[in-house]
């Protein structure tokens, strides 16, 4: 009998996990989730705060940081595939925490002398302030989302190596993570600015980031370290054999894998361009790199076999089911107060975590892709109750009220209508609503409260089957993407999850009373079953009949073929 290795006790085991890359990846994504939660929470206010309690600075600032992600997503995720993966997170982590540090920092200095820089060059140097909080603001939010790639997309795959049991059950705990810190860092600055002023609560977010760093900065390197296989990336390699490889690789057998069959297209990019290289290396040549690799990201994001798959999840970002602040202002007019509301996004977030937990019993049970179509399932027919809401008694719901009636008086500059007093800052500015909708006297009481209910019922139900959906294709992604193009097929995901985003504001933008609000959630309906059926044609072609027999588990999506890539770009 062999005594040479005893067991482990208890507390090895204990002291194991806490010393696991597995665990350091959780402590770093808790501390970065944490303070990004709270300055994205936290700069929103302080806008508003700054410019007279006008939501101007608000949609500026959100308008440009959904157009950058939306216009650069790519090129930050070909900048993730193209450089060692250690550097690429510590100069994100770095550059992310500086920007919040400076921007801190600025706006402690204007909430501290705003009268004196309004006086300044007839409050020019106050309006350059403001530009420069927005544009520090958005290459913050830049380096996160680069951070967001290589950590939850790229370092979360390598650590949980080949077992796809593992890489879900890290899924499920990043997502847990991300459910508790994104109801537990804004209440936790808020309180801090409510007892003590906007200028602490500046100072309080600097001084975290400053600490966070340095932790985050150290855990890194630890994961890092730990985990061997993160040193080696497949796009990390000479130009020379690059050439070689890509080479044999250009006829494709119809029975290979997306591994065999797809080629990296920044690769393929290179190839082709290889022969006028020494001709075009000039200022215009390298002025237009940035809309080559632009070009080539969505296109190689267009011939992945997950592509419908990815397409289904952006759908889903057009909507106005959310707690956000569209529906927290609809709530308002509907006669719920902040309080029931708090309580409404508690449940929410228990949901989404009941979600999380229900992908990993599924996926073992069912299969990765079945999880999806029973995710999706289930997100819809809750959302049904969306629907219902919308007839049900107590529903403002009018077609005779023109959904672009408060558009119309704002553009000509009369008094809006009776009918239409809810104007747009009243739909979006959420919960500071009560404030600026009109006064309680002149609203009619509401008559029942079952269209409200049956809303909020329909969408917290929805978050069990979204974040299971959510987590579903996160993982296709991860697991069918080469890995030398894992960065900027997620960076062009991202961009399609904002350009969806952005459409459900315009949409609002366009009806924003709320007489129109069920349009809006028929159209939101619409756009998430449209999602899921893009999911279901991705499923079927994926595993056939199949599909409907969750009794046996299902292959990878290697069986799917792959189209092949454009040898130019």
């Amino acid at each position: 009998m062999d005594t040479s290795s005893p067991k482990k006790t208890c507390c090895d085991s204990i002291t194991d996990f806490f010393t696991s890359a597995k665990f350091l990846i959780y402590m770093g994504h808790a501390l970065s989730t944490w303070g990004d939660r709270m300055w994205n929470f936290a700069v929103a206010v302080f806008l508003v705060e700054l410019y007279g309690n006008s939501l101007l600075l608000t949609a500026v600032y959100g308008l440009v940081v959904a157009g950058s992600v939306l216009l650069l997503g790519a090129i930050i995720g070909d900048w993730v595939d193209r450089n060692p993966r250690l550097k690429v997170a510590q100069t994100s982590l770095l550059v992310q925490n500086s920007c919040v540090i400076l921007c801190g920092i600025l706006l402690m200095v204007v909430f501290q002398f705003k009268e004196q820089l309004v006086e300044l060059y007839n409050g020019w140097i106050l309006t350059t302030c403001y530009i420069l909080v927005i544009t520090i603001a958005n290459i913050a939010n830049l380096a996160s989302t680069a951070t967001s790639i290589t950590i939850q997309r790229d370092w979360v795959v390598v650590v949980a190596g080949q077992d796809s049991s593992s890489l879900a059950d890290m899924n499920a705990t990043v997502r847990i993570i991300d459910q508790l810190t994104n109801i537990l860092a804004p209440m936790l600055v808020g309180q801090i600015m409510a007892f003590g002023s906007h200028f602490v609560g500046c100072g309080f977010i600097s001084g975290w980031n400053l600490c966070s760093m340095c932790l985050e900065y150290a855990l890194l390197w630890k994961v890092y370290q730990k985990t061997p296989a993160l040193a080696t990336k497949s796009g990390q390699k000479e130009p020379q054999q690059e050439l070689k490889q890509l080479g044999p690789q250009k006829d494709v057998e119809d029975g290979q894998s997306p591994e065999e069959s797809s080629q990296p297209l920044m690769n393929e990019a290179t190839v082709a361009t290889k022969p006028d290289s020494t001709k075009q290396r000039g200022c215009c040549y390298q002025a237009t790199e940035p809309l080559r690799t632009l070009k080539a990201g969505w296109v190689a994001y267009y011939n992945q076999n997950i592509f419908f798959a990815g397409m289904s999840l952006a759908f889903l970002y057009m909507t106005v089911l959310g707690f956000d602040c569209i529906t927290t202002g609809y709530a308002y007019t509907q006669g719920l107060n902040g309080s029931i509301l708090s309580l409404l996004m508690g449940a929410s977030a228990v949901s989404g975590i009941c979600g999380t937990v229900a992908f990993t019993w599924v996926r073992k049970k069912c299969g990765l892709i079945r999880t999806g179509f029973i995710s999706g399932m289930a997100q819809l027919a809750c959302l049904m109750l969306c629907v219902v809401s919308v007839f049900a008694p107590g529903s403002p719901f009018d077609l005779s009220v023109s959904p672009f009636q408060d558009l119309y008086t704002h553009l000509i500059g009369e008094k809006a209508l009776p009918e239409a007093e809810h104007s747009l800052p009243s739909v979006l500015i959420g919960v500071n609503a009560t404030t600026t909708a009109a006064p309680a006297e002149e609203m009619p009481p509401l008559q029942s409260y079952m269209s409200v209910s049956l809303l909020f019922a329909g969408v917290i139900a929805a978050r069990v089957g979204l974040w299971s959906f959510d987590l579903t294709v996160t993982q296709l992604i991860q697991e069918n993407v080469i890995e030398s193009e894992r960065g900027v097929i997620n960076g062009v995901q991202n961009s399609m999850n904002y350009l969806l985003d952005l459409l459900h504001f315009i949409m609002v933008i366009l009806a924003p009373n709320p007489e129109a609000f069920g349009l809006l959630v028929i159209i939101s309906v619409s756009f998430v079953a449209m999602g899921h059926i893009m999911y279901f044609g991705f499923a079927f072609k994926s595993l056939g009949s199949r599909l409907f027999l969750c009794c046996s588990p299902e292959q990878k999506v290697e069986t799917v073929e792959s189209p092949s890539l454009p040898t130019t770009v």
